[in-house]
């Protein structure tokens, strides 16, 4: 009988730390193909977080949000920091973007310039290309490349085992390395030159930070699912801050 009485006399309680539990569920998984481009307003700078990854998460050329926010190079930025994600951006428009297999090359003009009084300096805006890229882990495309609306995805989405390695796809500077990225889990951005840069998303582990110079090849993390219903690794190439397909980049699998 007392027992009886001390299990109706704890059941309340047993209830109420159950609903307290429930309360403390983590956050719900952000969707990539949810995420657009986001043109108005401003974001405040969180602590380790880097110009860009900024313009990665809000769809913008990083070099877009220094001229409107006046950031010289190396763009550092500081936490509190408002960085506008709107304005006019008075910079010269560049080149149409190049094919990851196509060759820039100058073609001389036969047309004569107009001569001016005070001649002025002109500066080359070829964007660069990238080429010999490599595939960034071994596994199976699970998701291609998609602009459709029913099917939206910025970059390519390889499934493997929890723990193998992430390879950089290409050499360059690690821009940002961590987990502030709503939906892209623990990630890391490299950049490349001027106008590429890549992304390595859902890592289980990062073995780089912000400012490591990478090689071609190298290790940067394990492959996890942070962030994501799978273990699988998210991979982005922009050029002049938009997503391209990565598998016009990649070797072709035989």
């Amino acid at each position: 009988m007392k027992l009886r009485l001390l299990t109706m006399a704890l059941l309340p309680c047993f209830t109420g730390c159950s609903t307290l539990f429930e309360s403390q569920e983590a956050a719900p998984v952000v969707s990539l193909e949810a995420r657009q481009p986001i043109t108005k307003g401003h974001h405040t700078v969180l602590p380790g977080e880097t110009l860009y990854a900024i313009a990665w998460e809000y769809g913008h050329d990083y070099r877009d949000l220094a001229v409107v926010n006046h950031i010289a190079p190396p763009y550092r930025i500081y936490p509190g920091q408002k960085i506008a994600l709107n304005g006019q951006i008075k910079v010269q428009k560049r080149a149409p973007q190049q094919s990851a297999r196509q060759t820039v090359v100058a073609i001389p003009s036969a047309t004569v310039a107009p001569v001016l009084k005070q001649p002025a300096k002109t500066v080359a805006t070829m964007t660069p290309s990238l080429s010999g890229w490599q595939w960034p882990a071994k596994g199976k495309v699970v998701k291609t490349f998609s602009t459709k609306e029913n099917a939206f995805n910025k970059g390519i989405d390889i499934a493997g085992n929890l723990g193998a390695p992430v390879l950089a796809a290409q050499s360059g500077k690690v821009v940002y390395s961590g987990g502030g990225l709503r939906g892209y889990g623990q990630l890391i951005i490299i950049k490349h030159n001027e106008a590429f840069l890549s992304a390595y998303a859902h890592n289980h582990r990062l073995f780089v930070k912000e400012g490591d110079t990478i090689k071609q090849g190298q290790a940067i993390a394990e492959m996890g699912q942070t962030d994501t219903d799978q273990v699988k690794l998210h991979f982005e190439i922009r050029q002049n801050g938009q997503p391209v397909n990565p598998i016009l980049f990649l070797p072709k699998v035989t």
